[in-house]
């Protein structure tokens, strides 16, 4: 079924006029590479999350990546990580020749890491924790940060669900050492592919900004504009640098993402009041703030993997688009050959029950009357 047979997608995209114009700009310019307009798009990113240094790069993985890098994660060092997470999170540890230790989450109806399972999964060669903010909805940072501290372990925030929420004090990507996001095309933003790293250390920001860029010391834009004339590599770094294209289309849609996160929330909570009273499903993360959340996707429980592939059918035959958010991690071919015998009760779960329903800025309340509909429909009649 493609996308015009859709009555509901499960995502979409929020451009118009103003992406178009920022992308017409750059091919005016013809400065394709990093520039200026990376350097806009670091500085106003910065500013919203209010962290000291943003380093953008061409995706969150490599992002991931980076940030065990820089903190010098590598062979024989363990990181604490969810399996309810997108598989990039558990690649990137391996990237850098660590392994992942896979903790459950906490809940049924709190999806993210579980405090205690991190702690208990602690060991002599943890070197970090690396959690994810899953759907928008913040981990419980006030006990991680203490067992961090416990511990002496690092922090990496994997924000890939969670641009600009202000949790507590201070915004999700600053309670750690290390914040990484997503702009991927069916994030809350988009520049089709991007990512950012954020940090408070000028020192970790140093190693980013190198590594991004094969480990070099000046940019071809600091050449041609006289600010150097010749470079050395000082680090073993890669191509993970963004195109300006893109930091041109993140500078228009971080203007948006305000409202965008707004809208959602609104979403959400319309959601809730048309599905909590439908018997056969569980609507996660009851009690959590919205003002706390990007509400990034929105995910119910219904009773086991059966009636989970058998709804998900329904829906898809009266045109209603869902996925899965996710499946474990730990269960994947390559990780149960590489780490046999790994069991989170948990999450395995929620796996075997999570539904992801439509969510996005321009959804409307009509569409959401007709999801709830039709899963009504779904457990009176053809159930």
């Amino acid at each position: 079924m493609n996308n015009a047979h859709w009555k509901v997608m499960l995502s979409d995209i929020e451009f118009n006029q103003e992406e178009a114009i920022a992308v017409s700009g750059i091919l005016r310019s013809k400065w394709l590479s990093m520039g200026e307009k990376t350097a806009e798009f670091e500085n106003y990113f910065k500013r919203m999350h209010q962290v000291k240094y943003a380093v953008a790069v061409t995706n969150c993985t490599s992002a991931l990546h980076l940030a065990n890098l820089a903190l010098g994660i590598g062979r024989g060092d363990e990181v604490i990580c969810p399996a309810l997470t997108f598989v990039a999170t558990a690649n990137s540890i391996l990237y850098a020749g660590a392994l992942p230790v896979f903790a459950d989450i906490s809940s049924t109806n709190d999806l993210t890491i579980s405090p205690e399972d991190i702690e208990r999964k602690i060991s002599p060669r943890t070197k970090a924790i690396m959690l994810m903010h899953y759907g928008g909805y913040p981990c419980n940072m006030q006990k991680i940060r203490r067992i961090a501290s416990r511990h002496n372990l690092f922090i990496i925030e994997d924000c890939a669900h969670a641009p600009l929420v202000k949790y507590g004090q201070k915004y999700l990507g600053a309670y750690g050492e290390i914040g990484c996001f997503s702009f991927f095309a069916n994030k809350n933003i988009t520049t089709a592919e991007g990512g950012m790293l954020t940090t408070a250390s000028k020192d970790l920001a140093r190693k980013l900004i190198s590594m991004r860029s094969h480990g070099m010391t000046s940019l071809t834009l600091d050449r041609y504009k006289g600010h150097a004339s010749s470079y050395d590599v000082v680090d073993l770094g890669f191509n993970y640098r963004i195109d300006e294209i893109r930091s041109a289309l993140g500078v228009a849609q971080l203007k948006k993402l305000a409202g965008f996160n707004q809208r959602r929330r609104q979403l959400v909570s319309y959601y809730r009041s048309r599905l909590d009273h439908i018997t056969g499903i569980e609507l996660p993360f009851q009690g959590f703030n919205l003002r706390e959340s990007s509400c990034h996707i929105f995910p119910i429980l219904v009773k086991n993997s059966i009636e989970r592939d058998r709804l998900r059918g329904f829906l898809k035959h009266t045109g209603i688009q869902t996925s899965l958010h996710y499946e474990p991690v730990h269960l994947f071919s390559y990780y149960r050959k590489r780490f046999p015998g790994v069991r989170l009760k948990t999450t395995e779960d929620v796996c075997r029950r999570v539904i992801t329903l439509p969510l996005f800025a321009s959804l409307k309340r009509t569409q959401i009357d007709y999801i709830a509909k039709k899963i009504k429909q779904y457990f009176l009649e053809v159930r």
